[in-house]
């Protein structure tokens, strides 16, 4: 098996899948989380391909936001959608990027990345709320590389 498949159990993807589900609650912004063993590019510049790749720069407000996760790297790259960029302050993610960075290095990877999703669909709630007219655009399953 890689570093990928072991890099969480199924009951971990589950608990992110669920963290998805219950932090776009409150948003109309879409989550994912994608995870692949090494980036080989700048880890920033990867995410923002897997961003296109998974079509999440498609979204009717352009609230996708990608938690990218390369786990032989030992990266992660939090990369918004160009809507979240002109409605958000400067430095917006820094919070969310110190907790899971902060969980990462005690090597908590399902609670890092948990407790980053749901910080993102917190921060998303004020900015994008959900309303009754919102559908989910975008799969909450894990993609991997």
């Amino acid at each position: 098996m890689s570093q990928v498949e072991d890099f969480l159990t199924a009951d971990e993807e589950q608990e992110i899948v669920n963290a998805i589900l219950e932090a776009e609650k409150n948003t109309s912004g879409e989550i994912r989380v994608h995870i692949e063993a090494t980036a080989k590019i700048d880890h920033f510049s990867r995410a923002q391909q897997v961003f296109h790749f998974l079509k999440m720069d498609n979204t009717k407000d352009e609230n996708g936001v990608l938690l990218y996760v390369a786990v032989d790297d030992k990266k992660f790259v939090i990369y918004g959608d160009t809507g979240i960029d002109r409605a958000v302050p400067k430095g917006f993610w820094d919070t969310t990027k110190d907790v899971i960075s902060s969980h990462f290095k005690q090597g908590n990877f399902k609670q890092g990345i948990v407790e980053g999703v749901l910080m993102a669909g917190k921060e998303l709630k004020a900015h994008f709320p959900w309303d009754h007219m919102d559908t989910n655009e975008l799969s909450d399953a894990i993609s991997k590389g």
